[in-house]
């Protein structure tokens, strides 16, 4: 029998950098996706708290020594932060697979030491990166510095709560920025671990506070005046509208949205090693990952043959309770996201498309919000199931003529997240990558690298997580004259 998570229980709110009463009685239930029972509750932040929280990143901001500190003191907090999450790994990842459903078995890797490598990688960018620079004018030498942008308001989802977290309060507290982290009332839990590594670590006063809220709180916190940049992972959709109240005070924004990437397999690719490097990718976090291999697009010369591998390999992935460490697809968050995956599986066979293999609930479990890994074959990239991000275990594989008919229906997507390629000759992928418009690609793997840039194209969201260009969205730029003739002493 797998150990459950004991009913896990907060009463206050991490601001300031300091646990204290919140100002509401609003409490949120935290439900498990395998049991539907409550497993926590914890304080639902309200605007008066994020009014406390804000007010105390302002003036740690304007008064305090975290952004006058120099790099080696901040480097150091953070690499303490970096270590904890060393040791604390495997509590992370029993806590965030109990609340949104991810295989424990994946979990360590994925949700737990993936956010410790993005607090390290962090660090790397951040000893290397240019902060002050001279160059030669049009008019004189000129110094070009990059400071901290300010207070950030960070938002991250459900799916990979501290992975998304580290991408945002890193580079900005190492860049010298105070935050307010909004997480999801889906999975708070797991945010209470960080706020007690935060504080050990020796984060000044006002530097960091966390709060769990609905997405009423993060639209008042996402229009804060007082908020300068705002740092936001999500859908579409909620993106639009972070853009849209930011907008009202020229906050400055990032936005990592979603995908429906497409993973092209070429007619000379060795079949086994495409089907075992795509398919933890294209059901990964049980299919709620906006990176995800979503679309699997096959060579009408091979198609059957690969259409019959991949339902093998789909129908033969585990399903069951997210702590088994033998489970390779978990539930899904929350019932909302289980009737969207069963509205459109229904939706695909209205449109034509053939189910190879799921498309139901698991017979097995007698509740839970799972639905089966799904692969639907003879896809059209015109229905909807090819177009729409699902965020659950469906998956759409679609046939092609050529090459480039293949690069054609990658692009042919509102989204331009990820991608991969998958071939014999690893010049022709790289050419394949070069032409695809996604902002991440990979050639016969799949992986996203924390110091190179993070993003996407055109609905896939603005700016860039990751490396130093990630880094950079942190600070402003600012030019100084210096009068002709003068050097350096």
């Amino acid at each position: 029998m797998t150990e459950r998570t004991e009913l896990v229980e907060h009463g206050q709110l991490f601001i300031g950098g300091e646990f204290t009463d919140p100002l509401g009685t609003e409490v949120i239930e935290v439900i498990s996706p395998h049991t539907e029972q409550v497993i926590g509750r914890v304080p639902h932040a309200s605007e008066g708290d994020v009014d406390r929280a804000v007010a105390a990143a302002r003036r740690a901001f304007d008064e305090g020594p975290w952004p006058r500190m120099g790099l080696d003191e901040r480097i150091a907090v953070i690499t303490r932060i970096k270590d904890a999450f060393a040791v604390r790994h495997e509590e992370f990842a029993r806590l965030i697979s109990a609340q949104n459903g991810t295989p424990y078995s994946s979990s360590v890797m994925v949700q737990a030491l993936a956010a410790m490598m993005v607090w390290d990688s962090a660090i790397t960018v951040a000893r290397d990166f240019p902060y002050e620079e001279r160059r030669d004018g049009v008019l004189g030498p000129l110094l070009v510095r990059r400071e901290p942008v300010g207070v950030v308001a960070a938002v991250v989802p459900w799916n990979v709560p501290q992975f998304t977290a580290a991408a945002k309060l890193a580079p900005a507290l190492l860049a010298g920025c105070t935050a307010v982290l909004k997480v999801s009332p889906e999975t708070p839990l797991d945010a209470y671990v960080l706020a007690e590594i935060a504080e050990e670590a020796g984060l000044p006063p006002g530097v960091l506070s966390i709060l769990p809220a609905d997405r009423e709180v993060s639209e008042y916190l996402v229009g804060h005046r007082d908020v300068d940049k705002v740092s936001f992972t999500g859908s579409v959709a909620a993106g639009r509208r972070v853009m849209e109240v930011a907008s009202r005070n020229l906050t400055r924004v990032t936005l990592e949205l979603g995908g429906k990437s497409a993973a092209i397999i070429l007619p000379d690719a060795d079949l086994e090693a495409a089907v075992a490097g795509i398919v933890p990718f294209a059901w990964m976090i049980n299919g709620q990952a906006c990176v995800a291999q979503t679309r699997i697009l096959v060579p009408n010369s091979r198609y059957d043959e690969m259409a019959e591998a991949f339902a093998a390999a789909a129908g033969a992935l585990r399903v069951g309770d997210p702590l088994d460490p033998t489970t390779e697809l978990g539930p899904l968050v929350a019932q909302r996201q289980q009737q969207r995956s069963l509205e459109y599986i229904k939706l695909g066979q209205e449109e034509g498309a053939k189910i190879l293999t799921g498309g139901n609930r698991p017979a097995a479990q007698e509740r839970g919000w799972y639905v089966e890994p799904t692969l639907f074959g003879s896809v059209d990239n015109s229905m909807r199931i090819a177009r729409e991000e699902i965020f659950g275990p469906v998956i759409c594989l679609i046939p092609y003529e050529d090459e480039a008919e293949a690069v054609r229906i990658a692009d042919d997507s509102p989204y331009g997240l990820s991608g991969s390629v998958w071939t014999a000759d690893t010049e022709r992928g790289i050419d394949v990558a070069r032409r695809v418009r996604t902002g991440t690609y990979s050639v016969n793997t799949f992986s996203l690298d924390m110091l190179g840039p993070f993003g996407g194209y055109k609905n896939s969201g603005l700016g860039r997580e990751f490396g130093p260009e990630g880094y950079g969205e942190f600070f402003e730029h600012k030019m100084i004259h210096l009068p002709a003739g003068y050097r350096e002493a």
